[in-house]
């Protein structure tokens, strides 16, 4: 879901709390190496720095990578900054991790059985990679629940990206031909602005 009000709090809390919510104690290490990420407060964060890992990610998964770095565009509002998102879990327990915004719940049904399955959750702000491979994985189990017969113009990408958003029960419902409400329907069409972007991100034509 797409949460403006990251902007409103970024320009209230860098100067007042960032120091004190990202002590040496406040961040676990990660258990494997971590991609850096870029500052948040730098306006440079581009999803398609990580295109190497989508083609790799998506390709285990057996998903498509352009759905993989769309949908990392879609989740790019919020800085990904790994002491900016523990700052922000601190003040909203339920917020997502990670470059591609997963909640805790999702990516611990996620892992299991996976290869990252001794990975934990709150790792995520760290290793992009991590990330990356959960999204792809996900949208695999999300792939398996789509109705077999659908209606309406809606696309199987753009149901999965639908269901990424939204949850699986949402997603059942758009395929059978029930219309996006406003936030889907903006998730959607952020989508499709994006296509294009991640078909580029990708080297794809």
């Amino acid at each position: 879901m797409r949460e403006w009000r990251w902007r409103v709090w970024l320009a209230a809390m860098l100067g007042l709390c960032l120091a004190a919510c990202t002590g040496p104690a406040s961040q676990p290490e990660p258990t494997t190496p971590a991609t850096p990420t870029t500052s948040a407060t730098s306006g440079s964060y581009d999803p398609a720095r990580f295109a190497s890992m989508v083609r790799t990610r998506a390709k285990e998964a057996g998903v498509s990578p352009r759905l993989v770095m769309a949908i990392l565009f879609n989740e790019s509002y919020k800085p990904h900054d790994p002491a900016l998102e523990r700052a922000w879990q601190r003040l909203k327990p339920g917020a997502a991790f990670g470059v591609a915004n997963m909640h805790k719940a999702t990516f611990d049904e996620t892992k299991k059985g996976r290869a990252f399955a001794g990975r934990a959750w709150d790792q995520l702000p760290d290793d992009p990679d991590l990330a990356i491979q959960a999204e792809s994985w996900y949208l695999h189990d999300l792939a398996a629940q789509l109705p077999a017969h659908r209606s309406g113009s809606i696309t199987s990408d753009e149901l999965l990206a639908l269901g990424y958003n939204a949850g699986p029960g949402a997603m059942k419902s758009f395929a059978r031909g029930t219309k996006p409400g406003p936030q889907a329907q903006s998730y959607l069409d952020t989508l499709r602005g994006n296509w294009a972007k991640a078909g580029k991100a990708l080297g794809e034509p």
